[in-house]
């Protein structure tokens, strides 16, 4: 037990061995009805949260740095949050968008559409999740082109669904079992850790680009038969890969070259994460579709596909949800614009410059450590087995995730051997360097 925290609330306290005897018996309970496709890192059962602070069912204490996988942005259970969903809930709960009208609605769309990079007209699509942003966006992009392929990067997620499937590159068991997918060509995305030696970041990701016109387009890929290129700004589940400017900026060459569009899936990427509203303005590339979700409405349901509106055009009846832009989750989403316009997404690029400040000489401290990089509180360290090799380190990686948790401290990969920090961007310097000092305690056991 952590005793020189257990006295201040906003740091980690742990009382019992992990898991405590309340959390086993539910987790005993869970093994035996829920399905067997869920991953569990660690035995965290919980029972509330405040803040970045969340609480098991045995009354540990836990620092967040998972938020959720990214989306509880304002943090758990932020009081203008929960008013706002309370206020909505007494008046109606659903009416369905998709055949009744309510302001809600149109609020959140017009302030969307005034965020978004680019000075011309769009539209809203409201779903529930990032996979039905992204299957909205795929299909959006059929309709619009006439055209029926799409090119997508190795190590990317965009979701389960079947045609969000398709586009994802990032482990096979997410594939395995479940074709044919949609007609999806997949090239490399940039990782300047990994690129060639003797490369620099700039031409590696010009490489990366061109095999999309030197072989696929001129090999097995007609180019006037794909309809979009769909892209993370920052890749995700791939390792919080943040590419040079000039990859996106050949992506938007490519695309307008070739009559194809360019859709930024923003859904991890996106809502005030990376100290800007979306990951794209540090690139400054304007897409033709972007996609949203997580931190969108701060753990309610909800997605947002956003297209300029002379894309989309299809008729009425060609894509509808029942439950997309339920009024309850709009009304926490416009409480989290609020948030984030009012101090939150600059939390973000503060803090996560302080915590990669403090991390950026790891490296050099820690020869486990290959890489840290990020932007804001999206935020990436790299576990190899030694530096020179840069071989892969995944049971490193797991080691360190687990050994956080048991110090209070949850965290949580991505990619093959990455740790992800993304915690809600409400955290504060003392819980910042909580969290610093817990993984550099962590290094150093496994390294001794």
């Amino acid at each position: 037990m952590p005793t020189e925290t257990a006295a201040n609330p906003s740091l980690p306290s742990l009382s019992t061995s992990l898991p405590g005897p309340k959390a086993r018996a539910i987790i005993e309970r869970d093994h035996a009805v829920l399905s067997t496709s869920y991953t569990r890192c660690y035995p965290l059962v919980m029972r509330r949260g405040r803040g970045a602070i969340v609480e098991d069912v045995d009354g540990n204490r836990f620092l967040d740095f998972a938020a959720g996988i990214a989306v509880v942005a304002t943090g758990h259970a932020h009081p203008k949050v929960v008013r706002a969903v309370q206020e909505q809930a007494a008046e109606f709960l659903h009416m369905s968008g998709t055949d009744f009208y309510y302001e809600s609605m149109v609020q959140l769309a017009e302030r969307l559409v005034k965020l978004i990079p680019g000075d011309v007209p769009r539209r809203v699509y409201f779903g529930n999740s990032g996979a039905e942003a992204n299957e909205a966006a795929l299909k959006l992009a059929r309709y619009h082109t006439g055209r029926d392929k799409f090119v997508a990067f190795f190590g990317a997620f965009h979701g389960r669904t079947m045609g969000a499937l398709s586009l994802t590159g990032s482990k096979v068991t997410q594939r395995r079992g479940f074709h044919p997918p949609l007609p999806v060509h997949h090239i490399p995305y940039p990782n300047t850790y990994r690129r060639p030696a003797g490369s620099t970041e700039a031409a590696h990701a010009l490489e990366c680009v061109r095999v999309l016109e030197d072989q696929l387009f001129r090999t097995i890929l007609p180019a006037e038969e794909v309809a979009a290129i769909v892209v993370e700004p920052i890749q995700g589940e791939g390792g919080y890969l943040v590419p040079p400017a000039e990859f996106h900026h050949q992506l938007r060459r490519i695309a307008d070259k070739y009559g194809i569009l360019l859709i930024h899936d923003e859904v991890q990427s996106g809502m005030g994460r990376t100290g800007r509203m979306f990951a794209a303005e540090h690139f400054g590339v304007v897409p033709d579709i972007v996609t949203l979700a997580k931190g969108i409405a701060s753990g309610l349901p909800l997605s947002a596909t956003i297209a300029r509106a002379d894309i989309m055009n299809w008729p009425p009846g060609a894509h509808a949800s029942t439950f997309g832009g339920n009024p309850v989750a709009l009304a926490a989403a416009l409480a989290t614009l609020d948030l984030l316009e009012e101090g939150l997404m600059q939390n973000a690029a503060e803090i996560g410059e302080h915590l990669l400040h403090r991390m950026r000489n790891w490296p050099q401290r820690f020869r486990h450590v290959g890489d840290v990089r990020g932007l804001g509180l999206m935020i990436g360290i790299e576990l190899v087995t030694d530096q020179a090799s840069k071989q892969r380190a995944p049971e490193l990686r797991d080691r360190l995730e687990f050994r956080a948790f048991e110090r209070g401290l949850l965290v949580l990969g991505a990619g093959p051997n990455t740790i992800r920090l993304c915690p809600p961007l409400v955290i504060d310097r003392e819980q910042a360097d909580f969290a610093v000092d817990t993984l550099e305690q962590c290094l150093r056991e496994m390294e001794g």
